[in-house]
């Protein structure tokens, strides 16, 4: 009979309890390893949160029209050196999210052999029906981490848009300070590096 010593039970305490809905236990780096081998493939509609590995939620049509009016809208506003992308992967310490829509710095052919990172992106969007309680909780805890200044969630469900802003880095709880949240008829400033560089109305963005 095997006999397990304190520090081996000590480390099985720590060990983090899996969250609602992931599948494997992963770090960056070996979720990378898995792509270039081929055994992660485009059709495999997963990502990394936090160190675990989720499937992707499917997208409904509302889901799908407010994603491109997002990225349509905020298309008009960015200036030179910076661009929308949608639904492409950002690599955080501990994560490979594929933000519904995101402004990133430079062109996408700055980025031949990595994808962009946390100082690199000005604003996350993450368009939430069923996933709301994914977005508030781990997203949320997961781009306040990597100090993504502005997060927005587009609240079908509640047809709202919510700004999450002034992030916490916090190991223990990262979170962002400040919440504000739109309705329908208002409109919201768009700021990239403390610039203001545009106002959107609200909605625009919902189908």
């Amino acid at each position: 009979m095997s006999v397990m010593t304190s520090a081996a039970v000590q480390a099985v305490r720590m060990r983090p309890a899996m969250p609602p809905g992931a599948v494997y236990r992963l770090d960056v780096e070996q979720y990378h390893a898995m792509i270039r081998a081929g055994v992660l493939t485009a059709d495999d509609q997963v990502e990394l949160l936090e160190g675990w590995l989720f499937p992707k939620m499917a997208k409904n049509p509302p889901h799908r029209i407010a994603t491109h009016r997002t990225q349509r809208a905020l298309d008009t506003l960015v200036p030179a050196g910076w661009y929308v992308d949608a639904q492409e992967p950002i690599t955080l310490a501990a994560s490979e999210p594929e933000p519904d829509v995101c402004i990133v710095r430079g062109v996408t052919e700055d980025y031949p052999d990595r994808n962009p990172g946390p100082p690199d992106v000005a604003l996350v969007v993450e368009i939430a029906d069923s996933t709301l309680e994914r977005d508030r909780g781990l997203k949320k805890q997961m781009y306040a981490r990597a100090g993504i200044p502005v997060y927005w969630i587009i609240n079908l469900a509640e047809r709202q848009l919510e700004e999450y802003t002034v992030p916490t880095a916090s190991d223990s709880a990262p979170d962002y300070q400040q919440r504000r949240d739109y309705n329908l008829s208002e409109s919201i400033t768009v700021r990239i590096e403390d610039r203001d560089i545009g106002v959107l109305a609200v909605r625009e963005l919902f189908p």
